[in-house]
């Protein structure tokens, strides 16, 4: 009788790995259900704000989303001091409150400075923030504010992806991947992932504007590149509830115009590193690498072993739930597998060579302090 091979140290922690991943897919098994527009008219006024730097080609479908939606009782766009693309003309002549933020503070990124800017502007009992290159729907407002009315102190949704061109359609969804074998499924119920690991959808944020400048608004952690990362940890640190919920019925996004920007500016932050400890940061590429993407590379070379058979089933299983957030698929969504190492290799890059510019600006590095560590 022949003895059992040892499993191989790469196989050993391959299955450490696969059952990482399983456990946090496994969240998705309970999931609260998306966004609705059927939720009850919020009372005490949303005020919608939306910061905006050099976005004149990008702004005007959110502007219309927001005119159309008769919850969002005011709308302030924040323009920064430096935008020169008209940015502000376009907000003010489509009816809405232009507000100037001043000159960019030391220690401040210029999003978060922007959206303080219009926070304390606002006059609505309740606050949505919103991306210039969101597209919001009727009655996303009042779908947010009824998530805070149910018990969230911090609401951020998920949008449909609006992706153009195949070769968009072939990455995002797998750098999307990356994102959901390392923190589970949007709009998991029961208990989510520790402070330290709570993500958020910078692109849409809610939460009652009083409570939110008590604890210190955006000026909470005003410094970091991830800044709605930096945030919601932080605030769950102090007991938050921060719910990540699924509304692509109510908000879609178009991110980038090709797949080479897709590339370069999203994958700039996937790696959250200034906002995540080494050791959460290697682990992360090996659930990555190990639980995603090898799988199918080691089918491919003849080399699979039953874990990269089962590990692969899941990825491919994956597609059905994944092709909900898509506005256009097409064949190349269902072949975003195949560039699963390419997303691998774009996070590792990201972790490895972190970027600190953004819109021109170049800012100094951040500290993980009171963040990464709890």
């Amino acid at each position: 009788m022949r003895p059992v091979p040892r499993p191989s140290a790469f196989q050993c922690l391959q299955a450490v790995c696969a059952a990482a991943a399983l456990a946090r897919l496994s969240r998705g098994r309970r999931r609260r259900a998306p966004l609705s527009a059927d939720a009850a008219r919020p009372e005490g006024g949303v005020t919608a704000v939306v910061p905006a730097r050099d976005e004149v080609d990008r702004l005007a479908p959110c502007l219309e989303g927001l005119r159309s939606d008769s919850d969002v009782g005011e709308a302030i766009v924040v323009v920064d001091a430096d935008d020169r693309s008209g940015t502000a003309e376009l907000a003010a002549a489509a009816g809405m409150r232009v507000v100037v933020a001043p000159e960019l503070p030391a220690g401040w990124i210029g999003k978060p400075w922007a959206l303080q800017a219009g926070l304390e502007a606002a006059s609505g009992e309740w606050v949505v923030t919103l991306d210039a290159d969101t597209r919001p729907r009727p009655g996303l407002a009042r779908a947010l504010v009824a998530e805070l009315r149910d018990g969230a102190d911090l609401v951020t949704a998920g949008a449909r992806f609006d992706c153009d061109s195949a070769g968009q359609r072939l990455l995002h969804p797998a750098m999307l991947a990356t994102l959901v074998y390392r923190f589970g499924p949007v709009g998991s119920e029961g208990d989510g992932p520790a402070a330290h690991r709570t993500v958020a959808n910078g692109q849409c944020l809610a939460f009652h504007r009083r409570r939110f400048l008590e604890a210190g608004g955006f000026a909470v952690r005003p410094g970091y590149m991830t800044d709605e990362i930096a945030l919601v940890r932080e605030l769950a640190a102090r007991g938050w509830r921060v719910r990540f919920v699924d509304g692509a019925d109510l908000i879609s996004v178009r991110m980038y115009e090709s797949a080479r920007e897709l590339w370069r500016e999203w994958g700039r932050s996937l790696g959250m590193v200034d906002v995540t400890a080494p050791a959460w940061l290697a682990a992360d590429l090996a659930v990555v690498w190990l639980a995603m993407a090898a799988p199918l590379l080691r089918v491919l070379a003849r080399r699979a072993t039953p874990v990269d058979w089962l590990l692969l089933a899941v990825r491919l299983a994956l597609l059905p739930a994944f092709a909900r957030v898509y506005e256009r698929r097409g064949i190349a969504f269902w072949l975003s597998p195949a560039a699963d190492a390419a997303a691998a290799a774009r996070l590792t890059l990201a972790v490895l060579r972190p970027v600190r510019t953004w819109r021109g600006r170049t800012y100094p590095a951040a500290g993980r302090r009171g963040i990464a560590g709890r």
